[in-house]
């Protein structure tokens, strides 16, 4: 397994993303500058990290969209090699067109820092095989810009085509879209493209992979691409 995390200005979670990846699967990604052309040669995962990319000028992620490296990134997608976004990297993936949709301020126009609870919707995404489906798990959040939303033709189609794979819960598991965190349509986490190889969520699982820091809710997502890419 090979993998590349981007680096924009601004981005301010690379380090946390390439540690987990070192933790989990004992890889060691390379950190691929904004400006760069191409990513390294035989590269299978690209992480889009969280941060502020270039400030967050504009909307959220709309600047990096544009960045040189973003062509090898699409490139990349449209050949089946997997692609991971992570916050701010979310919002990067939806201004890039890799996912439908785009993130804007949260509902109540403040930024949301703490733990949340998701719902794991699918589990047979290459980002989600070591989860149970239907499993609630707990991953940091951190953003002004969370709220998801897509037109409702498109709502329509990502539910139907089950292509929501994390959604917030409440404390009881249920969920409920007037009293999700950040206002996020059909209270959505996480969606993945047409051919699941791009998964975008606004939760950070790179926090809670060290027991040694707390919870390791995370940790499946990380084994879960290593072993796909193990068996590929």
């Amino acid at each position: 397994m090979k993998a590349a995390v981007i680096l924009f200005p601004g981005s301010n979670r690379e380090g946390d993303v390439a540690s987990a990846l070192k933790h989990v699967t004992g890889v060691t990604p390379s950190i691929v500058w904004h400006a760069d052309t191409e990513l390294p040669a035989g590269t299978d995962l690209v992480v889009l990290p969280g941060g502020f990319s270039y400030g967050d000028y504009l909307r959220c992620g709309a600047i990096a969209a544009r960045a040189a490296i973003m062509d090898a990134v699409r490139a990349h997608a449209a050949r089946g090699g997997l692609v991971l976004g992570i916050c701010n990297g979310f919002q990067i993936l939806c201004e890039s067109g890799l996912l439908p949709g785009v993130l804007v301020r949260n509902a109540r126009l403040r930024f949301v820092c703490r733990e949340a609870l998701l719902k794991v919707e699918r589990s047979d995404t290459p980002f989600t095989r070591r989860y149970a489906k239907g499993a609630i798990v707990r991953y940091p959040v951190a953003h002004g810009e969370g709220n998801y939303t897509a037109d409702t033709e498109m709502l329509k189609r990502l539910e139907g085509e089950g292509r929501v794979v994390f959604r917030y819960v409440m404390a009881d598991g249920k969920r409920d879209d007037t009293q999700v965190l950040n206002g996020a349509a059909n209270s959505i986490a996480g969606i993945v493209s047409e051919k699941l190889n791009v998964l975008g969520l606004m939760p950070h699982p790179e926090n809670h992979v060290d027991p040694l820091l707390g919870p390791t809710d995370g940790r499946a997502l990380f084994e879960s691409i290593a072993g796909v890419l193990e068996r590929a």
